[in-house]
């Protein structure tokens, strides 16, 4: 008896679960129309096939150079004995930076200038004697030689005494300061890396085969991560031959720098502009369904029934600021579904909702 009503209840419950979703599956079909009723509408944003006047464009990747850059250092040996910068401090050409221990060679150059004196006199009063058979030939030339020699040797005194001080070799941006007041320097120490960043090179390459599409002058655009702004440079520099490793030809171009912004070492991303625009049919990126057996869109077709949407396999090209190229599939002025494929199926009855209507751009791409 127990099994029995156990059996019963099981059935029941099948029942009522089996019941319930038939029930749905009619409630959805009554939905649509009823049986043998049709599909129902639905409401979708339009947007018409449109034809743009692009710019051409070659995209890569590189980086920001400096177009001066140096870590200063010394040419003597000696001790610090004052600095006159900050580290970021901008200068200009011939600014003292660093400014050794002079006190040696000072004393050393007064000596010689004792010397070169002595020299002189000698010399002058060998030139009053030289006329009176007083002296000979040799013993003048002697001392014209001994005057030239300490002549010079007080020059080069005062040229070991002037790289005691170390200047900009030109303008521009200092960085790190990497020494101290007292702190000895050897031949070649850095003391700070100078940097000149107005203007800025943008170094980047592009495959061999657009070799023939970049000359010098070419307009270029930079973008970078640390701004949302796009700068705008030149080519300048073609490297003259193709690298081996990668088959990509280096370019170099400028850009002013005037506020120091852009620092070197910064990653860009850059288009070469090419000279002529052409005429290219887009539609919105959200009307596009990419897929790897090809790209689709839902056309809009009008029938003796209505607008009902037609599923057309297109071709596309490249793509800016949202929209995409189409090379074939469409035509201008034909209408497509803009937004929320997955909701429409092909052969479907659609109604457009004007109130969200998605117009083609009205600005022309680059």
């Amino acid at each position: 008896m127990r099994v029995f009503i156990r059996l019963l209840i099981a059935l029941l419950l099948l029942g009522g679960i089996f019941g319930g979703i038939f029930g749905y599956k009619y409630f959805v079909q009554m939905q649509g129309g009823g049986p043998g009723g049709g599909q129902r509408p639905v409401n979708i944003t339009a947007t018409a096939v449109a034809t743009e006047q692009w710019q051409g464009e070659r995209s890569s990747v590189g980086g920001l150079t400096a177009v001066d850059k140096v870590a200063v250092s010394t040419e003597v040996a000696g001790t610090i004995d004052t600095i006159d910068f900050d580290s970021g401090d901008p200068v200009a050409q011939g600014d003292r930076l660093v400014r050794l221990d002079t006190d040696v060679d000072e004393a050393q150059l007064r000596g010689l200038e004792t010397e070169a004196e002595l020299a002189r006199i000698e010399f002058n009063r060998a030139e009053d004697l030289l006329p009176q058979r007083a002296i000979s030939q040799s013993e003048f030339d002697e001392a014209r030689a001994r005057l030239d020699s300490a002549n010079a040797a007080v020059n080069t005194q005062q040229e070991r005494l002037a790289q005691k001080t170390i200047r900009a070799p030109f303008q521009g941006v200092l960085g790190i300061r990497r020494v101290s007041v007292g702190q000895y320097l050897s031949p070649g120490s850095d003391i700070v890396e100078l940097q000149r960043l107005d203007p800025i090179y943008a170094d980047f390459s592009l495959p061999e085969r657009f070799l023939t599409d970049i000359e010098s002058g070419q307009a270029i655009e930079v973008d970078t991560s640390a701004f949302e702004e796009t700068f705008e440079g030149t080519i300048t520099a073609i490297d003259s031959a193709i690298s081996e490793a990668t088959r990509a030809v280096s370019i170099r171009a400028t850009l002013d720098n005037p506020d120091g912004r852009l620092r070197p070492g910064m990653f860009a991303e850059v288009t070469v502009l090419e000279p002529m625009e052409r005429s290219v049919i887009t539609i919105p990126r959200t009307a596009v369904s990419f897929n790897t057996y090809g790209d689709f869109v839902l056309r809009i077709n009008e029938t003796d029934d209505g607008l009902v949407s037609e599923r057309v396999q297109i071709e596309t090209g490249e793509v800016r600021d949202g929209r995409v190229e189409v090379t074939n599939g469409l035509d201008e002025g034909e209408r497509v579904v803009a937004a929320g494929l997955v909701k429409v199926r092909p052969g479907q009855p659609v109604t457009i909702d004007e109130t969200m209507r998605l117009e083609p751009s009205e600005v022309s791409g680059r």
